[in-house]
C-alpha cells in the first residue's frame, strides 16, 4: 500500500518546497519568531469582532502568515506520528512555569504529546477551516455572526507553536530498535 504524500506548501512563504516536517518546523522559525507568529495571532484573533480590517495597509502579510501557518499545521499532523520513533534531547526539569509556556509539565517533558491531543480533538480541516475563519473575519470591514468554536483551534495552536520551539531548540534524536522494540513490548503486554 502506498503512503499519501503531503505537501507543506512552504513555496509560498519559504520560496521552495520542504519535504521533511522536522525541516518545515526549522524553516518556519527561521522565517519569523516565535513571538512573532504568537502576536500575528493574537491580533489576528482580536479582529474577527472588529469594524476595522486587519493589516489593511498590506493585506498580503496576512495571506502570507496564513500560508506559513498551514504549512505548520501540516507539519505537526505529520509530528503526532512521530512520537514513537523520535524523541527529543536534553530534557531537564523545568524550573519555572514561565519557561513551560502553554504547556503542562507532561507536554512539556513530550511535546510530542501536543501534536497528538490537538489532532485528536479536530482535524486538520477544522484547523484550516480555523485558519481561514480567523483571516476572513479579520479583513473583514463588517462584524459577521459566527457559530463556531474559534477558541479551542486557538489554544491548540499555540500549544503547538510552544511545542515546535521546545522540539527545535532541545533538537530530535531517533529512538534506537532496541529500546523501541521494548516499549512496544510493554505496551502489548500493559494491553493483555
Amino acid at each position: 500500500m502506498k503512503k499519501n504524500k503531503i505537501y507543506f506548501e512552504t513555496n509560498f512563504w519559504a520560496a521552495y518546497e520542504i519535504g521533511n516536517p522536522f525541516e518545515v518546523i526549522d524553516a518556519f522559525f527561521d522565517y519569523a519568531h516565535l513571538d512573532h507568529y504568537k502576536q500575528r495571532l493574537g491580533e489576528e484573533f482580536l479582529y474577527i469582532n472588529r469594524q476595522d480590517v486587519y493589516k489593511k495597509e498590506y493585506p498580503g502579510q496576512v495571506f502570507v502568515f496564513y500560508t506559513a501557518l498551514r504549512s505548520f499545521l501540516k507539519a505537526c499532523l505529520c509530528l503526532q506520528y512521530k512520537g514513537k520513533k523520535w524523541k527529543v534531547k536534553q530534557y531537564s526539569e523545568c524550573k519555572s512555569v514561565l519557561h513551560q509556556a502553554s504547556l503542562t509539565k507532561e507536554e512539556y517533558a513530550d511535546p510530542f504529546m501536543v501534536f497528538q491531543t490537538a489532532f485528536a480533538e479536530q482535524s486538520l480541516d477544522e484547523f484550516e477551516f480555523f485558519l481561514s475563519e480567523i483571516t476572513h473575519l479579520s479583513m473583514s470591514p463588517y462584524t459577521i455572526e459566527f457559530d463556531t468554536d474559534l477558541i479551542t483551534p486557538y489554544i491548540h495552536l499555540i500549544k503547538m507553536l510552544d511545542a515546535s520551539q521546545l522540539m527545535r531548540e532541545r533538537g530530535v534524536e531517533k529512538i534506537k530498535k532496541k529500546a523501541l522494540q521494548r516499549s512496544e513490548s510493554d505496551d502489548a503486554t500493559l494491553s493483555s
